[in-house]
Order: C-alpha cells, then sequence, then structure tokens
C-alpha cells in the first residue's frame, strides 16, 4: 500500500498505530489469562495460564503452579519433601493426603511410585473437578478422592493403617489463607498417629520461616508435633517460604551415617527415585527450629477458633488470653496468603 500526500500518511499511521494495539493486547492475555473461573461452597478458584505455566488460586492465594508442557515440571519445590516419609519406608504400601489442590503431589507419587495406593481427603468437590480438568489429576484402581473434612475422616478410619500422611490443607477467607485449628493440635496429631504404620510419617507443610516472617506458627506447629512424635525433621524450601515437617512414629534418630545407608537401601529399592530427592534430602534439619523455644503446644482447648491470621494476630492472642486467662504463651497458628517469594 502506497501512502502519498499529508492526509493519506495520517491515516495510514493510525491504521498502523491501531494493528499495533490490537497486537500487543493480545499478546498481554495470551501470557497471563484466566482460563477458568468458579465459586465453590468454599473458595473462589481461578485457573490461569502465566507463560508457560498453569497456576491455580484459591481466594486469589496461590495454590498451584505446572509447567504445561510437563505437568511434573514447574511445581513448588516444597512439594517434593512430601516424598520424604520414603526414607524410613522405601516401600510404602497406602499413603493419605489431606488438601488435594492443583494435585502436584498426587501427580508426583503416580508417575515415580505407581505400586503405591493412594486416598486424597478434599472438602471441596469443585477444587477435585478443576484439578481433573486442568491439572492431570485423575482417579484410579490406585487413587481415590474422598469428599470429606481430614479429622472426620481419619476419626471414621478403623481399619486402614497408613505409611504416610501428607498434609497441604489449608482453608482461606477475605483476610488470606490459614491453618484450620482443628488439623494442627495435639489431640488431632494423636490421631494420625494411630492410623500410621510403625514406621510411619506423618508430613505438615507449614507456611512460615526461621526467623522474624511466621516463625511463631512454625515454632508451633514443631512443638505440638514433638509432643505426639518422637521424632521431627524439617525442611525449608529454598524457593518459597515454607518448611515442611515430618514427624516419624517410630525408629532410631538419624545420624549422617544412618541417613546413608537409608539413602542406599532407598535407591535399591526405587532405582527410579528423583533426581532431586538427593538434593531435597541434604536440606534435612533435626534441631528444633529457633521460634520453638518460645512456643507452645496447640491443644483442642487452646487454638483459636478460626485460626488467626497477621493482620489479626494480636487480637486473637489478646481475646484468647481474656477468654482462658491463659499464660503469655505465643500460640498464633496464622499464615497470610499463600504467597510464593
Amino acid at each position: 500500500m502506497l501512502c502519498s500526500g499529508s492526509l493519506m500518511a495520517a491515516s495510514c499511521y493510525r491504521l498502523i498505530l491501531i494493528v499495533l494495539v490490537l497486537s500487543l493486547s493480545g499478546l498481554t492475555e495470551g501470557r497471563d489469562r484466566v482460563l477458568h473461573r468458579t465459586t465453590s461452597a468454599h473458595n473462589q478458584i481461578t485457573v490461569e495460564e502465566a507463560g508457560p505455566y498453569l497456576l491455580l488460586r484459591f481466594n486469589g492465594s496461590m495454590e498451584t503452579r505446572m509447567w504445561i508442557k510437563n505437568p511434573l515440571r514447574g511445581h513448588f519445590e516444597y512439594t517434593e519433601y512430601f516424598q520424604m516419609p520414603l526414607l524410613w519406608n522405601p516401600k510404602p504400601k497406602r499413603v493419605l493426603m489431606l488438601g488435594l489442590g492443583g494435585g502436584s503431589v498426587v501427580r508426583a507419587y503416580r508417575h515415580y511410585y505407581p505400586d503405591v495406593h493412594m486416598d486424597t481427603v478434599e472438602l471441596d468437590p469443585v477444587v477435585a473437578k478443576v484439578a481433573k480438568r486442568y491439572f492431570h489429576v485423575k482417579e484410579s484402581p490406585k487413587h481415590k478422592i474422598h469428599f470429606q473434612d481430614g479429622r472426620q475422616f481419619l476419626r471414621l478410619n478403623k481399619n486402614i493403617k497408613y505409611d504416610a500422611i501428607l498434609m497441604d490443607a489449608y482453608t482461606s477467607n477475605q483476610f488470606g489463607t490459614h491453618i484450620p485449628f482443628h488439623l494442627a493440635t495435639k489431640e488431632f496429631f494423636a490421631l494420625a498417629a494411630e492410623d500410621l504404620t510403625q514406621e510411619g510419617a506423618l508430613v505438615f507443610n507449614v507456611i512460615g520461616t526461621y526467623d522474624n516472617w511466621r516463625s511463631d506458627v512454625v515454632g508451633t506447629i514443631y512443638q505440638t508435633l514433638k509432643a505426639v512424635f518422637p521424632q521431627v525433621y524439617h525442611f525449608p524450601a529454598s524457593d518459597t517460604r515454607n518448611v515442611v515437617m515430618v514427624a516419624v512414629k517410630g525408629g532410631k534418630s538419624l545420624t549422617p551415617k544412618l541417613v546413608a545407608e537409608k539413602v542406599q537401601a532407598l535407591r535399591k529399592a526405587r532405582p527410579n527415585l528423583p533426581k532431586n530427592f538427593g538434593p531435597r534430602l541434604k536440606r534435612i534439619r533435626g534441631t528444633p527450629p529457633p521460634s520453638a523455644a518460645q512456643a507452645g503446644i496447640l491443644t483442642d482447648n487452646f487454638a483459636p477458633q478460626k485460626g488467626c491470621l497477621k493482620v489479626s494476630a494480636s487480637y486473637c492472642y489478646s481475646r484468647r488470653r481474656r477468654e482462658t486467662k491463659a499464660p503469655s504463651t505465643p500460640f498464633c497458628m496464622g499464615v497470610s496468603v499463600r504467597e510464593v517469594s
């Protein structure tokens, strides 16, 4: 197309600008666009495509990240620590997952450990529907999804013993995401221990850090687990503010020599162990987190009724002290959004 004269040049210039604006708009939508949005009885659920990743959000909080080209990649590092119970039992038969989300842990277990039977307990049926549609979560004879509260599921379970119980169950409201109090007390952990095999382990994802940001949460969960389980180890994630606790029901305390022996036995039993298993294991810590020294133990009679969010932490604590006349012991369960650093 040839443009001659000032009028024709101006028209041509405007046309080019319009084309450029439309093109850039299309590129922006392609980089980060909403694929699905729905509201359930428990969550506002959003699925977004952000570059090469698929994102799952509950009430605006990040839950899951998955690489579209390879669903086994792109997840948050902390989910890999849910495989650590294999260190104590290389050939688990049954694993229980509390909290489905986008299924990062489920996908890993189904791929690397297809012989393991997995039960997943999810409170929200809509979450499971979205996970199946967008995040490659499937039910099979080796994977069943149960729509129930996690504590109720354990209380009603009378016959099955699990080699591992994996916990990544959070709830959200307008203030952010927090740990359901009834899934983080001494009584609950005792109930979970009853449903574990002798060498079984409970894994608990804590959103927090060792210093300052949510360190009280990390210390309190550690102390509460330690009140039930003889050994509690923890793994700080390197890419997010997560500390994953692994509470072991039996066995000897780990030493460098014992860890080496267990890794050797695990690699013999599992030749196709994920290549990241070794590097993740090196982040293990066996001593109490610094905040544990000032932390209390959560019980059914001494825990925030709705969880305790950062924005209202002092309010929840002071209110609880007035109601119970309890001593000044830090116990706040609050975490804010499941944000990624």
